[in-house]
Formats: structure tokens, C-alpha cells, sequence
């Protein structure tokens, strides 16, 4: 099932309408681990990491697929990203990820603001030690190809700064979340959250 997933994901970054002028994304993100299950973020909205020696680098890329579907405000992108795992004293590893995102978009005082909910599938090089620690709790197998979800909320800064040469450069806040799906992934429970900080330019 993973390898349909995965050649779903290429066929629609590499078929996809040209929708609009500016069809690409490149995005930079640092984020730190959480034991802390995706649940309880979302509900409590208590966003401060817990294991702040489990950090992560990433570099994203994307293409626009579709744009205002249906006519809402809403735009849609393949993407796909490489992130460097840096696990403190234990060995360092890295990462793939590839997934379909699609951005709310919504003005709030004169600002544009996107919402974004990404879903698709995640490799590591090895198991990552946070998902060691919530599989030891959890008594759950670990693997290293797991199911990703990417959460996000940004604005656009050259339109809060009035700056035209600056649109479309957005700030945010992310969570990158590995999971089994409630074991539908290798019978894995569990997971990882990385709480993140990203920069991400449409061009």
C-alpha cells in the first residue's frame, strides 16, 4: 500500500494544470521534539517542546497543483522535503518526506494568513529516539516509514510590512507529526511531534 501512496504523490506533482504565476515553494524550517501526543497539543494549545535536545532541520520544496478550488480560498501543492535529525549524544539521522498540502487562505487586518493541513508519508534512516521513548511508553513496535501529517499557520510578511518586493514570504508556526495510524503503519502506536519555526517563499 505504501508504494501506491508514494507513486500517487509523484504522478500528481508531476501531472498537475499550471494554475497560477507563481507554481513553486521552497520552505526552511528548525523544530524541536515533544513527547507530548498530537492530541493534546492541538487541544491544550500548549506548544512549548519538552525535548529540546532532539532538534530538526528541513528543507521543503513544492509545486501549486491547484489554485482558489471550487472557487475558495484555498490552494493546493505537492511536496516534498529532506530533514536533518540532529539527536544530540545519540547518532544524527535524516529524512524524507512527501505529501499533498493543502492552505486556507484568509486576510485578518490587512494581512494575508494561511492555515495549512498536510498528509503523507515519512522515512528516517533510523528510528528516531523520541519515538523510541513514546513506543517504550506506549509498549508499540517502532518503524522508520511512517504516516506524516503537516500542520501549519503563517503570514505573509511583505504584506504586514507594506512591502511588495517581500510578498508571498511567509512566517509560521508547524507541527511535523509521524505516526502508525494507530498500527495501520508497520502496527506502530505512536509517534513523533516536532514543534517548528519556518520561513517558506512562494516564487
Amino acid at each position: 500500500m505504501h508504494k501506491y501512496i508514494f507513486l500517487s504523490l509523484c504522478l500528481a506533482f508531476f501531472t498537475s494544470a499550471w494554475a497560477s504565476e507563481k507554481q513553486y515553494s521552497i520552505r526552511g524550517v528548525y523544530g524541536w521534539a515533544t513527547i507530548k501526543d498530537l492530541g493534546n497539543i492541538i487541544l491544550s494549545a500548549k506548544i512549548n517542546p519538552d525535548h529540546k535536545q532532539y532538534k530538526l532541520y528541513s528543507v521543503d520544496g513544492g509545486k501549486l497543483l491547484y489554485a482558489n478550488v471550487n472557487d475558495w480560498p484555498v490552494d493546493i501543492y505537492a511536496k516534498g522535503g529532506f530533514t536533518y535529525y540532529n539527536e544530540n549524544s545519540f547518532n544524527n539521522c535524516y529524512g524524507v518526506d512527501a505529501y499533498i498540502k493543502a492552505f486556507y487562505n484568509f486576510d485578518f487586518l490587512a494581512n494575508r494568513v494561511r492555515f495549512g493541513f498536510g498528509e503523507g508519508v515519512s522515512y528516517t534512516t533510523k528510528t528516531l529516539k523520541i519515538e523510541e521513548k513514546d513506543a517504550s511508553n506506549k509498549d508499540s513496535p517502532t518503524s522508520k516509514f511512517l504516516n506524516y501529517l503537516d500542520i501549519s499557520l503563517d503570514f505573509d510578511i511583505g504584506k504586514l510590512m507594506r512591502s511588495k518586493a517581500l510578498e508571498e514570504l511567509y512566517l509560521g508556526a508547524l507541527i511535523k507529526h509521524r505516526s502508525g495510524v494507530f498500527g495501520l503503519y508497520n502496527g506502530v502506536h505512536g509517534g513523533s511531534n516536532y514543534l517548528s519555526l519556518y520561513i517558506e517563499k512562494n516564487f
